[in-house]
């Protein structure tokens, strides 16, 4: 592949894919609002872009055969704040790309765009949309977006419902967690599949606990190998007592089930900032 645009480079997530991505093709155009995301890797070029406006999108993807689109707020905030770049910077993403003539998206979607759904479910990719959030509201547009560019278009999309890709720090990423190395290699999978039109894959490890069925998917070929139940000792021991009345522990969203629309789902999550450096 000549070219590929990462958004969301100077995330957490994105600092981790920047340099493997960077080595499976000629160009790497990493994206994002920050100033500045540091030290290129070879191959790799910056351009500042705000996912709001068309205009900075469009030119950021020029020549661009996939876009790895990673941008967006990260939580759960007020609609007008999570209009912009979750659902408008979206838009611009799918548009840019087909006007462009690229070939597929992998989007970073979530667990919340189906967050209200019980976890003893073990749902599907096919499980529909039961979002817990205006953050989950938004995944579930982007996804909706895809197949429908998809369908009318042609344009491949593979849409990541990621669960929890952090270090493990409460009982329920002994079932979420997607470590760093699975979710390097989903991102690869999702690109290097020879056609996937549009699918959606749940973006988790190899996890004793998982909470969903990702069979519906193997065509795409991953196959994660890291399992969170390394942690389960320590995690379990150190918990709270189980509270099954509390949907913050009974439903897939986890914390962001419980919140008030438009109130950090974060803050309850204790996630560290292992943002990867260079």
């Amino acid at each position: 592949m000549k070219k590929l645009v990462l958004t969301g480079a100077a995330g957490r997530l994105g600092s981790h894919l920047r340099e493997p991505l960077s080595k499976m093709v000629d160009q790497l155009v990493s994206t994002d609002i920050a100033p500045s995301i540091g030290t290129l890797y070879p191959g790799e070029s910056y351009i500042r872009a705000d996912l709001a406006s068309y205009d900075e999108v469009y030119e950021a993807l020029e020549g661009a055969e996939m876009v790895v689109h990673f941008g967006a707020i990260a939580d759960e905030a007020p609609f007008e704040q999570i209009l912009g770049p979750n659902i408008i910077g979206a838009y611009n993403i799918w548009e840019a790309a087909y006007q462009h003539g690229a070939r597929r998206i992998v989007y970073a979607s979530s667990i919340h765009a189906v967050g209200m759904h019980p976890k003893q479910d073990c749902i599907g990719v096919d499980a529909p949309h039961r979002p817990d959030t205006f953050y989950g509201l938004a995944k579930c547009f982007g996804e909706d977006l895809g197949r429908m560019y998809w369908d009318k278009r042609g344009l491949e999309a593979v849409c990541l419902r990621i669960l929890s890709c952090a270090p493990v720090t409460n009982t329920r990423a002994l079932g979420s967690w997607l470590s760093y190395d699975d979710l390097i290699q989903l991102v690869t999978r999702a690109i290097d599949t020879p056609t996937t039109g549009f699918s959606i894959i749940y973006g988790v490890s190899n996890n004793d606990r998982a909470p969903v069925d990702n069979s519906a998917a193997r065509f795409l070929g991953y196959r994660p190998k890291d399992n969170a139940e390394q942690f389960a000792p320590v995690t379990l021991a150190e918990a709270d007592p189980a509270n099954p009345s509390d949907v913050g522990q009974t439903l897939h969203g986890g914390p962001f089930a419980s919140v008030s629309l438009g109130s950090s789902g974060l803050e309850a999550m204790s996630i560290k900032d292992d943002k990867k450096g260079n």
